[in-house]
């Protein structure tokens, strides 16, 4: 099997409940355009340690996680989206992107293992599935993270628990009159290697259907954590 035997782990022994989910509206990427159709294999799960650097996030109850083919990475573009995956029987779960699979085919997914198990029997150790992003339905507020280092003199930045893809992360010294803009990393943190030069911040972020949350007055301390006022 493609992922198991690179990346197996041992099966998770709580299997949550199934979120509800809603398709995006399919002008959004081209993604959430279509149905994809790919393979899936399964893994034993890196939310810490994956690529998408959600270091000391949970994923919410309800949702599985699953790492994504490079191919679909989009500069981690896809990170923390959702997808509603259903698997050659008919059943579906919703899991959270929270890591890549390197070498992986297109549309290929690398689900943690207890969630390949709602799939289908992990035996079989891949699969056909057919995915699509939806929102994640998370009710609690966006939150904006500094990565370890960050200060007036060097950005980084990333917005997890959210429930749609986001687009862009830009940055006001003037209380947002007006908007700079950052680099996304592969690795998901928005960066600017010269910082802005303040040590508060107004932050806009903005998902792939224009949507925008706008957090005033945040603090660029390295490993801080603000709640937004609300998720996507």
């Amino acid at each position: 099997m493609l992922s198991n035997i690179a990346r197996a782990g041992a099966l998770a022994a709580l299997f949550l409940t199934q979120a509800s989910a809603t398709p995006l509206p399919a002008s959004n990427t081209k993604l959430q355009a279509r149905a994809n159709t790919g393979e899936a294999t399964f893994y034993g799960g890196n939310v810490e340690g994956g690529m998408c650097s959600f270091s000391g996030y949970s994923i919410p109850s309800g949702i599985y996680g699953t790492a994504l083919s490079d191919s679909n990475w989009d500069t981690a573009g896809n990170c923390g989206a959702c997808l509603k995956v259903t698997g050659p029987n008919g059943n579906s779960i919703t899991a959270m992107v929270v890591d890549q699979c390197p070498g992986c085919g297109e549309n290929h997914l690398d689900l943690f293992q207890d969630a390949f198990a709602k799939l289908d029997d992990i035996s079989k150790g891949i699969i056909e599935v057919k995915w699509e992003i939806v929102d994640c339905g998370i009710s609690s507020p966006m939150t904006l993270k500094n990565k370890e280092g960050t200060s007036a003199y060097w950005f980084s930045m990333q917005a997890e628990n959210i429930n749609t893809p986001v687009k862009s992360l830009q940055v006001s010294t003037d209380g947002g009159s007006t908007w700079q803009s950052t680099t996304r990393t592969e690795y998901n943190y928005f960066e600017n290697s010269s910082g802005f030069g303040s040590d508060t911040l107004a932050i806009k972020v903005t998902n792939n259907a224009g949507k925008e949350i706008i957090t005033k007055n945040v603090g660029v301390t390295g490993g801080s954590t603000v709640e937004a006022a609300t998720n996507f």
